[in-house]
C-alpha cells in the first residue's frame, strides 16, 4: 500500500447539529475512494458521533480518530460591564485512553457547569486536562486568528505560548485555506492571518498543520448546506448578514490539499504524523456498575441472594394470606427464585438488580409514585420480589428468559416509570448516592421530516408560502417518508397517469 499523502483531521459529521452534513456510515467510503486510511471526526462540542463512527470505520479497516471542536473562552471582556468576546474554536484530538478521558471531562463539563448560552472551556480548563490530547489551534477563526485579526498579536503569542506549554510538543498551528480558487486559496481572513500563523510557529519551531473544515462531502453539496445553515440560524439565504461558507468546505483529496498547500509540504505531512500518533481502541461490550455498598458479612450475590428471600416471604404471605395454600405453592416460588439468582449471579449482574431496587425503594419512601413495571422485566420473580416491579410473573406465565439469558448475554434493562413530578428527584437521589460521574442520561436525536424539510427549505430560499405549502403537501405523510421515496413515488404516479 502506498504512504499517504493527507489525513482530514477536522470534519464535521451530522452530529454537529445542524451545521454538519455528513453520515459516519458514510466516512469509509470516502476515505476508500481517497486512499486515506485514517480521518477525524470533531464536531462541535460533542462527541455524539464517537461510538458510531468508531465502529464503522474500524469495521470498514479505516483507523478512526476521536477528537472535537471546542469552544475556548479566550478573552475576558474589555470592560466590567461589557460581556466576552465570543468562544473562538481549538481542536482536540485524541491520543490514548488518558486522551479520551481528558475530551470526555472536558465535553461533559461544557454542558453541565457552562454558564453561558454557548457550552465552552477556558484555558485553564485545557492546561488540567490536556494530557494525552493534541491540540490544534483553530485556524482562522481559532482564538489566536481573531486576536490577531483584533490588532492583538502580542496576547495572541501569549496564548500560544499558554497552550504550547500545557501541550508540550502536542500542539500544531493551524491553518486553512478555503479560497475560492486554486489561484485565490485564501479567504480575507485567511490571508490576514497566515503570515502570523507561520511567523509565531516558526518562532517556537512549533510544527504547522493544514487542514480543510469538512462540512458536506463533495462540492454539489453546497447549496444544500448552505440552506441547512439558514435553517439553524432562522435566516435567509439572500441575506447579506449571515454567517456563510465558502464551497471549499467537503471531503477533498489528497491531491487536492497538497496542490492548495505547495508551497508548505509540511503542513500537509504533519497530517499524516499526527494520524500516526493517534492510537485509541473504545472498549466495547463490558459492563461498569457503580458498586452497591454491602453488609460487611455479605458480597453482592449473597445479599441479593437474602434481600431476595426476605421480599418473597413477604410477597407471599400478600398472595397467599392462607398459610396452608401459601405453603402449597412454596416450592415453586423458591425453585424459580433459586434458578434466576444463579442465572443472576452467573451473568455478573447483582449489583444491577440491587442498585434499581434501592432507587425504586427509596421514590415509594419518598413520595414518588412508581410504575408497576413493563415489557420483559416484569417477567422476573426476583424484580418482583425486591419490589423493582409488583407484577407476579407465575401467575400469568411470564418467562424469565425474555428478560435475562445467558445465551444472549446482554445488559438487562428494567423499564421504570416514575411519575413526571418527582422523577428529577429520583435522578438526583441516584447521583448522589452513586457518584454524578456514573449517571447518564440518554439523549434523543430528532430528523427532519420530509414534509418539514420541504417547509424549511421554502422558508429559507424566500419561496412564498402559498406555493411551498402546495409542494410539501405532494410529500405523502409517513413517519419514515424521505424525500426520494415521494420523488419515485411522484414518477410512478406520473407514468400510470401517462400509460
Amino acid at each position: 500500500m502506498t504512504q499517504p499523502r493527507f489525513i482530514h483531521l477536522r470534519l464535521h459529521s451530522a452530529y454537529s447539529l445542524l451545521e454538519g452534513a455528513i453520515q459516519p456510515k458514510k466516512l469509509p467510503g470516502l476515505c476508500d475512494k481517497h486512499s486515506m486510511p485514517a480521518v477525524a471526526v470533531t464536531d462541535s462540542g460533542n462527541l455524539f458521533a464517537a461510538l458510531e463512527f468508531s465502529e464503522t470505520a474500524a469495521k470498514a479497516g479505516v483507523q478512526p480518530i476521536l477528537g472535537a471542536q471546542m469552544a475556548l473562552r479566550y478573552a475576558p471582556p474589555p470592560r466590567p460591564d461589557a460581556r466576552a468576546p465570543d468562544p473562538a474554536p481549538v481542536v482536540l484530538l485524541v491520543q490514548n485512553e488518558a486522551g479520551w478521558l481528558n475530551l470526555m471531562e472536558l465535553v461533559s463539563r461544557t454542558f453541565l457547569e457552562a454558564e453561558a448560552e454557548a457550552p465552552q472551556i477556558t484555558p485553564e480548563d485545557l492546561v488540567a486536562h490536556s494530557e494525552g490530547l493534541i491540540c490544534l489551534t483553530g485556524g482562522d477563526d481559532g482564538p489566536l486568528g481573531r486576536l490577531i485579526r483584533d490588532g492583538k498579536r502580542e496576547r495572541a503569542e501569549g496564548l500560544l505560548d499558554t497552550l504550547a506549554a500545557a501541550f508540550p510538543d502536542r500542539l500544531y498551528v493551524e491553518i486553512h485555506r478555503h479560497g475560492p480558487s486554486d489561484d485565490e486559496p485564501r479567504t480575507a481572513n485567511q490571508e490576514a492571518t497566515e503570515p502570523a500563523f507561520v511567523d509565531m510557529a516558526h518562532a517556537r519551531d512549533l510544527p504547522l498543520v493544514a487542514t480543510n473544515e469538512v462540512f458536506f462531502d463533495r462540492p454539489e453539496m453546497f447549496n444544500a448546506h448552505d440552506a441547512l445553515i439558514c435553517i439553524a440560524e432562522g435566516a435567509y439565504v439572500s441575506m447579506d448578514d449571515r454567517r456563510r461558507l465558502t464551497d471549499q468546505h467537503y471531503f477533498k483529496s489528497p491531491e487536492e490539499m497538497a496542490a492548495r498547500f505547495a508551497d508548505l509540504p509540511e503542513a500537509i505531512d504533519h497530517t499524516v504524523e499526527i494520524a500516526r500518533r493517534c492510537n485509541l481502541e473504545l472498549t466495547l461490550g463490558e459492563n461498569v456498575l457503580p458498586d452497591f455498598p454491602v453488609p460487611a458479612e455479605h458480597d453482592a450475590a449473597s445479599f441479593l441472594k437474602a434481600e431476595s428471600e426476605r421480599g418473597l416471604e413477604t410477597r407471599l404471605a400478600d398472595l397467599y394470606p392462607d398459610r396452608d395454600a401459601r405453603e402449597a405453592r412454596r416450592a415453586e416460588y423458591e425453585q424459580r427464585l433459586a434458578h434466576e439468582l444463579g442465572v443472576i449471579e452467573g451473568m455478573g449482574f447483582p449489583g444491577y438488580f440491587l442498585i434499581v431496587a434501592d432507587f425504586i425503594r427509596w421514590a415509594r419512601e419518598n413520595g414518588v409514585p412508581v410504575g408497576p413495571g413493563r415489557g420483559s422485566g416484569a417477567g422476573s420473580l426476583v424484580a418482583y420480589a425486591l419490589g423493582i416491579t409488583d407484577l407476579d410473573p407465575l401467575a400469568f406465565d411470564l418467562l424469565f428468559e425474555r428478560f435475562l439469558n445467558p445465551e444472549r448475554v446482554s445488559m438487562p434493562d428494567f423499564d421504570v416509570d416514575f411519575c413526571m413530578d418527582g422523577r428529577d428527584r429520583v435522578i438526583e437521589y441516584v447521583a448522589d448516592t452513586y457518584g454524578a460521574n456514573k449517571v447518564s442520561q440518554i439523549i434523543t436525536y430528532g430528523t427532519m421530516a420530509a414534509r418539514a424539510v420541504v417547509r424549511d427549505v421554502g422558508r429559507v430560499l424566500g419561496h412564498p408560502y402559498g406555493m411551498v405549502d402546495r409542494i410539501a403537501k405532494q410529500v405523502p405523510f409517513a413517519p419514515d417518508m424521505t424525500l426520494e421515496r415521494a420523488l419515485e413515488g411522484a414518477v410512478v404516479a406520473q407514468l400510470d397517469v401517462v400509460g
